[in-house]
């Protein structure tokens, strides 16, 4: 019986990197509602009471970049710059330039925005078809937000991260080894009081019972205090979450970041479009775990390989899933970029709680294969 432990984390909309993440993706999401073929990569860089725009926009419209800087920052709950930041206040440095023709001659014509490789993956261990570890992850995260914004805990402050340690029987989630939780909190509150709050209103109302019991580890901010948070507490960066945004460490990685870039970049369709296929490979029933990888040149339309890996759990062979995947999905840029309608305002859907798993995304449909 193979016995062995994952583990997986996820933060909150409140982490100094997923604030830069929403700030570029609301970005993008305000050019391509003015300019569907928006040309996007833009950085946001977060330090002390500072953000920092940097990357290439080429669109049809105009945009009023301190606006969604400071609107983004005030929505998230962020308000002192004495303890994370502050949205009245803080400095933005703004140095956006054009898409470089270099990559846009390539790009005009249907090809690839750059070379890369991007990997998509799925399991029958959850209904979303994403890992357990991850999932359950991004569900006390997005809890964790929740009861701060409902001022069920009014005390917490933006910041947040939590990770989930999972143990696996026979390659099956058996139960919850351990659950850590970190959340920026107020100076007044106590340690014990603010463990137990977040036992109750946080864990005991995400995680199944039947997944936890008197073994399970329970750590609630282990430094024993954590006030000082944000951007001010640590700077944060677009794209600096990339497993976080993926499969939490259980899958591959090709390395390239999604938010702040256009879907003719294929770090992020590539990615979408892996995901959608490999999903599907799983809940069609020809395997019970699928990753795919996808190889691409710049400038270059078709893909230079496929690949794909059941982890021998495959219905079909994997010779005979690369040739179903070629006959049936269109892999090039255009292609996918038809295929899920992804020239939508979307963006700012994905950036928190991961890119995966959420079934109002158009790479999260089930088809008939």
């Amino acid at each position: 019986m193979k016995q062995y432990y994952f583990t997986s984390e996820s933060v909150t909309e409140g982490h100094p990197d997923k604030l830069c993440d929403t700030i570029s993706d609301s970005i993008l999401d305000q050019c391509l509602e003015q300019d569907e073929n928006a040309r996007v990569a833009v950085e946001t860089f977060a330090s002390s009471n500072k953000i920092t725009l940097a990357g290439q926009i080429t669109f049809n419209g105009q945009i009023d970049y301190e606006k969604i800087v400071r609107q983004t920052i005030q929505n998230i709950g962020y308000g002192e710059a004495s303890i994370d930041i502050d949205p009245d206040t803080c400095q933005i440095d703004i140095n956006i330039t054009k898409q470089s023709p270099d990559i846009a001659m390539g790009v005009d014509v249907g090809g690839a925005g750059d070379q890369g490789i991007m990997f998509g993956f799925a399991s029958d261990e959850t209904e979303s078809y994403m890992p357990y570890a991850i999932s359950m992850a991004h569900k006390l995260a997005k809890k964790l937000t929740q009861v701060r914004k409902d001022k069920i805990l009014p005390y917490l402050r933006p910041d947040g991260k939590t990770q989930v340690t999972v143990e696996y029987e026979d390659n099956k989630p058996k139960r919850i080894e351990t659950i850590l939780i970190s959340t920026q909190h107020e100076a007044k509150i106590e340690q014990e009081q603010l463990k137990k709050d977040i036992i109750e209103t946080v864990i005991k109302q995400t995680v199944p019972a039947n997944m936890i019991d008197e073994k399970t580890n329970i750590y609630i901010n282990p430094t024993g205090r954590f006030v000082i948070g944000g951007p001010l507490g640590d700077t944060g960066l677009t794209g600096r979450k990339i497993i976080v945004d993926t499969y939490g460490g259980y899958a591959c990685h090709g390395g390239g970041a999604f938010s702040g870039k256009d879907p003719s970049k294929v770090d992020r369709s590539g990615a979408y479009m892996m995901r959608h296929i490999a999903k599907n490979i799983v809940a069609n029933g020809y395997a019970q775990k699928c990753e795919i990888q996808v190889s691409y040149a710049i400038g270059m339309e078709e893909p230079l390989s496929i690949c794909v890996n059941t982890f021998g759990t495959g219905e079909k062979t994997e010779e005979e899933l690369v040739k179903l995947i070629k006959e049936k999905f269109d892999l090039t840029p255009d292609g996918i970029i038809r295929y899920l309608n992804l020239k939508q305002p979307i963006y700012s859907k994905t950036t928190n709680y991961g890119h995966f798993g959420k079934d109002d995304l158009p790479w999260e449909k089930i088809i008939e294969m």
